[in-house]
C-alpha cells in the first residue's frame, strides 16, 4: 500500500513538472508572438525618433572635425607647452594641414573656431588661401597675414580645440566656460544669455500651466456636470481647436490682440480705454501667455474631464447628507479626487510649453522668446550644431528631472485617468 502511494506521488510530482514546462513554453510564446507584433512599431520608432535624437546629442559633446582636418598639427601642439610662441615645426605642420584640407574642411574648422575665439574665422580662411601658395619658412608668412599668429593664446585656441570630445557647448549652454587652468567659470555678462533663456522658459511655460488649471478646471467641472446636448457641445468646443492649424490658431491672435485689433477696437467702442492709447497685448509676454492658454488648455481640460468623470455623485450626496456645506463639500471630497486629473494635465501642459517655438515667436517680443527659438537659431542660421544640441541636451534633462521629481512626489501610476 505504502508502495503505491508512493507511486502516485511520483506520477502527480511528473505530471506537474510537464505542465508547468508546458506552461512556461506556451507563456514564452506568447510573449515572442507579442513582441513580433510590436517589432515594426518599436523598429520604426527607434529608426525615426530615438536615432535621431541620440545622433543630435552627441553634437553637444563632439569635437572631431577639428583633430581629424588637423591631424599634424594636433600631433605637433601635443608637444607645444602653451606658453611660449611655437618655432617653425608647428607652423609648418599647420601649412601642411591646409594645404591638404578641402576648403570645405578649412570652413569647417574656421567655424568651430571660432566659437572658441570670435573673429578667428576670417583669419584662418585667409592665412589658408596664402598659405597654399607660400614655401617653407612658414613662420613668416603665416605672421605677414596675420600677426596674431605670433601670440601663443592663438595656438591656445587650436589646442584647447584638439580633444575629440569637449565640454565647451554643454558649459556655454549653461553660461559657463573653462578658463586656461581648465577651472570652470562664468562668461561675461555680456555673453551671458543662455541661463537666462532657460529660466524664462521655465518661467513662460509654468505660467501657462498654472493659467490652463485655473481656466480648464472650472470648463471640465461644467463638461462633467452636463448632459446631453449641452455636454456634447462643450466637448466639440474644446476639440474643435485640433481641427485648426497651430500656426492659423497663432496668427489669429495677432489680429485680434493688436493696437487695432478685435480686442483694443471692442474696448474703445465700449469706452473703457482711449481710442490714442490701446492696451499693448501683443509682441510682449502677455500675448505668448494668452497666445500659449489658449492653444494649451484642451490638454488640461481633457485629463481633469475624464477624471471628473468618473467621480461618483454618491461621494457628493453623502458629503451634503452629513452636514458639509458646498465648499467643504468640494474641497474635501471633489477637489482630491480630481487631483489626478489636475497633475495630468498639469504635466503634459509644461512640458509641452517647454519646446513651444511658432507662438512666441510670433506673438512675442525679442525678450519673449524660448528655448526652442535658439535651438532653431543654431541649427538653422549659424549651423552651429554643438551649442543647438547642448541646448536640446538641457532641456532634455530638465524635462526627465521634472519626471522624476513627479514620480517621487504623486506616482507615475496615479495617471489613471478615466
Amino acid at each position: 500500500m505504502a508502495m503505491v502511494l508512493s507511486d502516485e506521488t511520483v506520477k502527480t510530482a511528473i505530471d506537474t513538472a510537464a505542465l508547468t514546462r508546458r506552461l512556461r513554453l506556451l507563456r514564452r510564446r506568447s510573449q515572442v508572438k507579442a513582441l513580433l507584433l510590436v517589432a515594426p512599431l518599436m523598429i520604426f520608432l527607434v529608426s525615426v525618433f530615438v536615432l535621431p535624437i541620440g545622433v543630435l546629442l552627441t553634437r553637444s559633446i563632439d569635437n572631431s572635425d577639428v583633430s581629424r582636418a588637423l591631424p599634424t598639427t594636433a600631433a605637433a601642439l601635443a608637444t607645444w607647452n602653451g606658453r611660449d610662441v611655437p618655432g617653425e615645426p608647428l607652423f609648418a605642420a599647420l601649412a601642411a594641414d591646409l594645404k591638404a584640407s578641402s576648403r570645405e574642411d578649412v570652413a569647417e574648422v574656421a567655424k568651430r573656431l571660432n566659437n572658441y575665439e570670435s573673429g578667428i574665422r576670417s583669419s584662418l580662411l585667409k592665412t589658408a588661401r596664402n598659405i597654399r601658395n607660400a614655401q617653407a619658412p612658414f613662420q613668416a608668412a603665416f605672421i605677414d597675414v596675420d600677426a596674431r599668429w605670433a601670440n601663443p593664446e592663438r595656438w591656445s585656441v587650436f589646442k584647447q580645440a584638439m580633444p575629440k570630445m569637449t565640454d565647451f557647448y554643454l558649459l556655454a549652454a549653461l553660461d559657463l566656460q573653462r578658463s586656461e587652468m581648465g577651472q570652470i567659470t562664468g562668461v561675461t555678462p555680456k555673453n551671458a544669455v543662455h541661463l537666462d533663456v532657460l529660466l524664462r522658459t521655465f518661467a513662460v511655460s509654468l505660467s501657462v500651466t498654472i493659467l490652463c488649471v485655473l481656466t480648464g478646471y472650472p470648463l471640465a467641472a461644467l463638461m462633467a456636470r452636463s448632459k446631453g446636448w449641452v455636454a456634447n457641445a462643450l466637448l466639440i468646443l474644446v476639440l474643435l481647436p485640433f481641427w485648426t492649424s497651430l500656426l492659423v490658431r497663432t496668427s489669429a491672435w495677432v489680429v485680434l490682440l493688436q493696437s487695432r485689433g478685435v480686442v483694443n477696437s471692442g474696448l474703445i467702442w465700449l469706452g473703457l480705454i482711449d481710442a490714442a492709447q490701446p492696451l499693448d497685448l501683443i509682441y510682449n509676454r502677455i500675448g505668448v501667455l494668452i497666445a500659449m492658454t489658449h492653444i494649451l488648455l484642451p490638454f488640461m481640460v481633457l485629463p481633469i474631464y475624464s477624471v471628473m468623470k468618473s467621480i461618483p455623485p454618491v461621494y457628493l450626496r453623502a458629503a451634503s447628507s452629513l452636514g458639509a456645506p458646498p465648499f467643504s463639500t468640494f474641497w474635501r471630497v471633489y477637489l482630491p479626487m480630481s487631483m489626478p486629473g489636475v497633475s495630468a494635465g498639469g504635466l503634459l501642459v509644461f512640458i509641452l510649453a517647454l519646446g513651444y517655438y511658432i507662438t512666441p515667436a510670433l506673438v512675442g517680443g525679442p525678450r519673449d522668446q524660448m528655448v526652442s527659438y535658439f535651438i532653431a537659431y543654431y541649427a538653422n542660421q549659424v549651423t552651429n550644431w554643438g551649442m543647438a544640441a547642448a541646448l536640446s541636451a538641457i532641456l532634455l534633462v530638465a524635462v526627465l528631472i521634472l519626471y522624476a521629481i513627479y514620480n517621487r512626489l504623486i506616482g507615475i501610476d496615479r495617471l489613471r485617468i478615466g
